[in-house]
């Protein structure tokens, strides 16, 4: 079979990416998005497989039922809440059903011309390496609840093409946020050298799995030796640094045979694999069944 090539779907504009998703929406002002999750009736299951955005996301979420969600590979089941940060050009997908609300914001840089900030350097949760989430209570939530409506409530109610008070006030509360993130780890044990190395390796992984799969290539993003990351790694985690890099692509697979309708193929060159041979081979090794059995379970145990 010949190889098709499925790159990682890449969307620059707002609108085109809130029309690959169920939530009915879009924007007027290409640039600036406020979106309030609310459940979408019936059971929903969303999964988005791996993606790129040119523009800014982040979100406060609150949940109201049982979900999951993966964060590199770290698995958090049924958080409260959360508060996510998410830069542009990063890799990421998601898998929840419909239990989450609250607030989501999109926007370009274009959004605030009038004051220009360089995000990463004013804005550091916007972390152009990873995803930033904060996990934490239903008090914390209603803590920041307020802020995230004083920015709905000026965009619902002001021009549909400039939002400019919104604007203004999403800064305030992104300075607002800076404060919150600083209290937030202060109140948590600081890392030493070694788990911050770990961190930075898994989330190098999160952006890179699809395409790096050797030890060397996050060893030379990190500046470091393959050796010692590796031992590192082992020390902090008691697992080896591969299989960090397997699981993270595993847990992919996993997604894309579970959720979506696209054959094996079509998978394996979408993770990058040079044949669906190559792909079933690594597949049975992480999981202990092909990737048609693994498939087929699923159906049948729904």
């Amino acid at each position: 079979m010949k190889k098709t090539k499925m790159s990682i779907p890449y969307y620059t504009e707002i609108n085109d990416f809130l029309a690959s998703i169920p939530w009915p929406a879009g924007t007027v002002n290409r640039d600036f998005f406020c979106l309030r999750l609310k459940p979408v009736p019936g059971q929903v299951s969303v999964y988005r497989p791996p993606f790129k955005r040119s523009f800014y996301f982040f979100a406060l979420f609150y949940n109201s039922g049982k979900i999951q969600v993966n964060f590199g590979d770290k698995i958090i089941y049924n958080p409260d809440s959360y508060l996510v940060f998410h830069s542009p050009n990063l890799i990421y997908s998601f898998a929840h059903n419909n239990a989450l609300e609250g607030y989501i914001i999109y926007f370009k840089p274009e959004a605030f011309s009038f004051f220009k900030p360089d995000f990463q350097k004013q804005f550091p949760l916007f972390d152009p390496l990873h995803t930033n989430l904060f996990n934490f209570g239903h008090t914390t939530f209603d803590q920041l609840a307020p802020h995230f409506e004083a920015v709905f409530t000026a965009y619902e109610q002001s021009d549909k093409d400039q939002h400019l008070e919104a604007r203004l006030k999403l800064l305030g509360l992104f300075c607002y946020l800076e404060q919150f993130a600083n209290d937030y780890q202060k109140n948590n044990q600081a890392p030493t050298a070694q788990q911050e190395l770990l961190r930075k390796f898994i989330q190098l992984i999160e952006n890179h799995y699809v395409d790096k799969r050797t030890v060397q290539e996050y060893a030379d993003m990190l500046s470091v030796t393959s050796n010692h990351l590796s031992q590192v790694v082992k020390s902090v985690s008691g697992k080896n640094a591969l299989s960090f890099i397997s699981g993270r692509l595993a847990s992919e697979a996993k997604s894309l045979l579970l959720y979506t309708n696209s054959e094996i193929s079509q998978i394996a060159y979408q993770l990058n694999f040079s044949d669906p041979a190559n792909f079933g081979r690594f597949f049975k090794q992480h999981t202990g069944m092909t990737p048609s059995a693994f498939r087929g379970n699923q159906t049948l145990g729904n």
